[in-house]
């Protein structure tokens, strides 16, 4: 897994350097690093104009540094100060309020953003390049916040970000990908082992879901399912089916008050449930599985809520709580007391009534936020989804797209996540590894008009995929920890 570091962790980070005396050698080294990109860029240096906005502390110096290389190189390179900082929230289109007085620049064939970088507290109104003209960003675009992604102000757009040590949490999410454009990271020497937010990659896949011993048996990694009610079947297809696909050797499904012939599962293993009363029922057939999930389409009945709240408390295996188990939570969550470890997968509107408040564009502190007052993990979606635990770790699954957004897919997911749990990943890594194997899925599905029912299928395609180009991974399942590759491994 990819760290990714805040801004408070960066100061650290930084300032530790500053005092063993190492702040410029590394002024140095991040300053070549964007000559580097620069150059990529340019397709060359010699006559090439390079304006360079170098505004104070190291983010400046970065640039001014890139200037000298490049005006080595035969750049015609020009070094200014941006403007002064200040201004609210961008727009979307990144225009700045009404009014505004905007610097227009001279045309060149790169601008270099060296103005602010992460340092920046407050907006930031860019002059505006020339029609045509590419842009670089050092580290991040100035104006956007380096941890919530928020643009204030008018940010230039950027065409590439060359970001130093890791990425920030705002390049990943909020305004951040929009302005950011291709982000490479350059290791300049600084230690981020410490880091508590990883990036979800396609490796992790390979590596941290482990392999099918030779002596496993369908029981070895069971999901049992509770989801659906009548008009609400295909949430519980759709769930079951995810599970499967994504390495359950059994799914034991209960549709309460329901004859599961009508569901149309023929591997899923039916478990009959009355209507209500139904919560023994569950539980001691989830004695037998690895992991339960429990909420897709179930309704939101007086009834059904008091069975799922007990489920949730008694549950022997973990449990993924989604859609109306969410609901049957409370409106304002507090400290679940639960048996078993718990993941909670809401969406922005399931959030809200669990916490009293939108999740806003920053989803590392609304899944941290959601995590430490539930004490389960919590998964958060988004364009950018953010996997938290109780003590602080969070997995940021960045696959997502709008393509998501159809009617059914967090059904999908909530399955996947239990069957990852069953295999025996942890539930924070079980809910992480899980978002960006949904999102890596959704890529192989049409371009438009994908539904939840194409998933499934891809779902069980992409991880075959990934695991026939992995030569390294968990044979047989006994891995536990990638040691200082990120808060995952077995439970």
């Amino acid at each position: 897994m990819e760290p990714v570091v805040t801004v408070a962790e960066m100061r650290v980070v930084d300032e530790e350097a500053a005092r063993r005396g190492e702040t410029g050698a590394l002024v140095g080294r991040a300053g070549a690093a964007v000559a580097r990109g620069a150059l990529s860029m340019l397709g060359g240096a010699y006559g090439r104009r390079v304006l360079v906005l170098a505004g104070p502390g190291n983010n400046g110096a970065d640039g001014r540094v890139a200037a000298d290389v490049l005006a080595r190189r035969g750049a015609r390179v020009s070094v200014e100060a941006p403007p002064r900082a200040g201004g609210g929230p961008a727009d979307r289109g990144g225009r700045p309020a009404v009014g505004s007085a905007v610097r227009h620049l001279p045309p060149v064939d790169l601008v270099i953003d060296a103005a602010f970088g992460t340092g920046l507290r407050g907006g930031f109104v860019a002059p505006l390049p020339a029609p045509g003209t590419r842009v670089l960003a050092v580290d991040i675009p100035s104006g956007v916040d380096g941890d919530s992604g928020v643009a204030r102000g008018a940010p230039m757009v950027a065409d590439r970000t060359v970001t130093f040590a890791a990425r920030k949490p705002g390049l990943l999410q909020g305004d951040g990908p929009d302005y950011a454009g291709t982000v490479s990271v350059a290791d300049i020497g600084l230690p981020i082992a410490r880091a508590r937010i990883h990036m979800v990659e396609d490796r992790d896949l390979a590596e941290l879901i482990p392999r099918r011993r030779r002596d496993d048996n369908k029981w070895s990694s069971a999901v049992m399912v509770v989801a659906g009610s009548p008009g609400m079947a295909g949430a519980a297809h759709l769930c079951a089916r995810a599970a499967f696909r994504a390495g359950s050797g059994m799914v034991r499904l209960a549709v309460p008050g329901m004859d599961l012939a009508t569901v149309g599962i023929d591997e899923a293993v039916s478990i009959a449930c009355p209507a209500e009363g139904w919560a023994d029922r569950v539980l001691d057939e989830a004695a037998r599985c690895g992991a339960l999930v429990i909420g897709p389409g179930l309704g939101r009945s007086g009834p059904t809520g008091d069975e799922v709240r007990r489920v949730v408390a008694e549950s022997p295996v973990p449990v993924v709580v989604d859609a109306d188990a969410l609901f049957a939570l409370g409106e304002v969550v507090a400290s679940i007391p639960a048996r078993s470890p718990l993941v909670l997968t809401p969406h922005a509107g399931e959030y809200r009534r669990l916490v009293g408040r939108d999740p806003g564009p920053d989803r590392v502190e609304a899944a941290r936020l959601l995590s430490g007052r539930s004490g389960a993990v919590s998964l958060v979606k988004g364009p950018t989804t953010a996997v938290a635990a109780p003590a602080g770790d969070v997995l940021l699954g960045v696959a997502g797209s709008s393509a998501l957004a159809t009617a059914g897919t967090g059904d999908v997911l909530s399955g996947v996540i239990g069957a990852l749990m069953a295999r025996g990943v942890t539930p924070l890594a079980a809910a992480g590894l899980g978002a960006h194997l949904h999102g890596r899925a959704a890529r192989l599905g049409p371009a438009e008009g994908l539904v939840a029912g194409d998933l499934p299928d891809a779902i069980g395609r992409f991880l075959a995929e990934v695991r026939s180009t992995d030569r390294h991974g968990p044979a047989d399942g006994r891995r536990a920890v990638t040691g200082g590759r990120g808060p995952a491994g077995r439970r």
